[in-house]
């Protein structure tokens, strides 16, 4: 059964019964009880956002097991290379489109060495779409999304599979938000007084860097606003050292009295930045840290974070997520997540066996490719992400005689990159177009007049552009294996159950009381807050689901996913 939840146009919520034809007026204050009600029947609810009809249904106590995100799913199709028959143009002017910044990779981001698609954090100004989609609207798009998945043919069960798990993702993260993550203000305030001091009052530093700020001075031999990049940077070639920028990596290979306090200093400055009191003040309420996730806000379907920093967790910080009393926390993560996917992605079984019941990397020197697991690792990444130079670019060849089919499918995705053509992960997510900026290079230095430098800044570009889809297609694929394995988390944990003994996770909200759920998600990290009689069996859960996700998206290929997994009480001792 499939149900569609919007709104009429006099704005009050309207259920259309799909299968039915049949249109049902709801009360504003009525809708929970009736969404509950109609839960029992186990239908598939299409809506618009899950965000806006979602969290205020969890707010009152209501779970929905199943739901088709018509935004997500928009985005998805509108751009897939499967999909023909979907006019991306048809209710553009509905204003279905999140912004673009949420979905779009720059040129830069594509010079960026790892990409670092995952650590993106939408500006803080962007707000989420409201619901302006009537009920017609949204069932205009509905049957254009059913259409382009009618005429998509051998591709459809793919698709469908990978908007299903888009959909059940965004159900993941707004129950995320409303469960949030146990978070002692006491324990994480006690982080930051050792590490920075006291509170200090507004408009001063803390004492630590004050007394940083000092030592640095003294050292370069004048004051200096360790802040201030421009300041920073004049005040170390007036020392006579010879720098470009002020990243930590550049400076630790210098040798001066200033470095080792300055080092510290950067690292303090950015604890108390990203994680100091104003971030507890505005994002720890009631014990619990609520993380605002976007799925499908980064274009290789990784999700992103409108604030709060929920992408980059630092373990500074990690003693202070911790369980309710009589709860535990089940932490696990997925061993070399995106070689195991690629190996299985490109059928090549001798990298499927060096990977097999052990750390990867290891495997990979027992074969002999490489000589020691540090090698083994800077040659994956060189060849998942392009290496040209450094150990990564020398060692990569070695990978690509040992694992011709593994490596052969990446070079193929950045020789289409490199054309300019389009890429598509395992179920049908595609790799957006270059910008008319990286066209205008290629058609510039196809001209009969065209300069060398022309040609080589097209040659970068083209290089560029090619070392992104080599990615794209690895780790757009490990993010849906990831949506398989959180929606499997999702139906296994459900599954287990309210306890009796549970007396406390009240702050979890009315659905979580009492029952194990997700808290914390990081493409291939999951956090579960389970009633200590529960833990071993939420464990359970997320081990069997790990499985699940691998014969959802590979059958019966012989790659395994295991897991480092924790019970715990703090995140920081997992």
């Amino acid at each position: 059964m499939q149900l569609l939840l919007a709104r009429a146009a006099s704005g009050a919520p309207s259920i259309v019964h799909l299968d039915a034809g049949v249109v049902e007026r709801v009360a504003e204050d009525r809708l929970a009880a009736r969404v509950a009600e109609l839960e029992a029947d186990e239908p598939r609810w299409v809506w618009s956002d899950t965000r806006h009809w979602y969290r205020p249904l969890l707010a009152a106590g209501v779970r929905v097991e199943r739901c088709h995100d018509l935004r997500l799913a928009r985005a998805i199709l509108r751009a897939s290379a499967a999909v023909d028959a979907y006019d991306p143009e048809a209710g553009a002017d509905a204003g279905w489109e999140a912004p673009p910044e949420e979905h779009v990779p720059t040129a830069r981001h594509a010079a960026t060495p790892l990409f670092e698609l995952g650590e993106f954090e939408a500006s803080a100004g962007l707000k989420p779409p409201a619901d302006l989609h009537s009920a017609a609207e949204s069932m205009a798009e509905h049957e254009r999304q059913e259409a382009a998945l009618e005429a998509a043919g051998a591709d459809a069960s793919r698709l469908r599979l990978l908007l299903a798990a888009e959909s059940a993702g965004a159900l993941v993260a707004a129950e995320i938000h409303a469960g949030g993550i146990p978070w002692r203000r006491d324990a994480h305030e006690s982080v930051l007084v050792a590490a920075l001091g006291d509170r200090p009052p507004v408009g001063r530093k803390p004492r630590r860097l004050e007394e940083l700020q000092a030592e640095i001075g003294a050292a370069l031999d004048g004051p200096v606003q360790p802040d201030s990049q421009a300041d920073l940077l004049r005040a170390l070639r007036r020392a006579g050292l010879t720098v470009r920028s002020t990243r930590a990596w550049e400076l630790q290979e210098l040798d001066h009295p200033a470095i080792a306090p300055l080092l510290e200093y950067k690292k303090l400055a950015r604890l108390l930045s990203a994680n100091g009191w104003h971030w507890l003040d505005e994002w720890v309420r009631d014990g619990r840290f609520r993380p605002d996730y976007l799925p499908g806000g980064v274009v290789t379907g990784r999700w992103a974070t409108r604030g709060g920093g929920a992408l980059q967790l630092p373990k500074a910080v990690r003693g202070a997520v911790v369980a309710d009393p009589g709860w535990r926390l089940v932490v696990a993560d997925v061993a070399q997540l995106e070689p195991r996917v690629l190996a299985a992605m490109a059928g090549d079984d001798a990298m499927a066996e060096a990977a097999r019941g052990r750390d990867l990397y290891d495997g990979i020197v027992q074969r002999g490719v490489v000589a020691t697991r540090d090698e083994a690792k800077v040659a994956m990444l060189g060849a998942m992400y392009g290496a040209s130079s450094g150990d990564g670019g020398r060692l990569a060849p070695r990978l690509g005689r040992a694992y011709p089919r593994a490596m052969g499918l990446v070079d193929e995705a950045a020789q289409v990159g490199e054309r300019g053509g389009v890429v598509s992960t395992l179920l049908g997510r595609s790799s957006p177009l270059p910008s008319a900026d990286w066209r205008a290079l290629q058609s510039a230095a196809s001209q009969p007049d065209a300069t060398p430098a022309d040609e080589r800044r097209a040659r970068t570009a083209a290089r560029e552009w090619g070392r992104f889809t080599r990615n794209f297609v690895v780790q757009g694929t490990a993010a849906e294996w990831a949506l398989c394995w959180l929606a499997e988390i999702r139906i296994g944990l459900h599954a287990l159950g309210p306890t009796d003994s549970a007396s406390s996770g009240t702050a979890s909200g009315p659905v979580f009381a009492g029952r194990a759920h997700l808290v914390y998600f990081l493409h291939d990290e999951v956090i579960v807050h389970a009633p200590a009689e529960q833990a071993e069996a939420a464990a359970d859960v997320v081990r069997a689901a790990a499985e699940r996700a691998a014969e959802l998206l590979f059958g019966d290929a012989p790659v395994d996913f295991p897991l480092d997994l924790a019970v715990v009480e703090r995140y920081a001792d997992a």
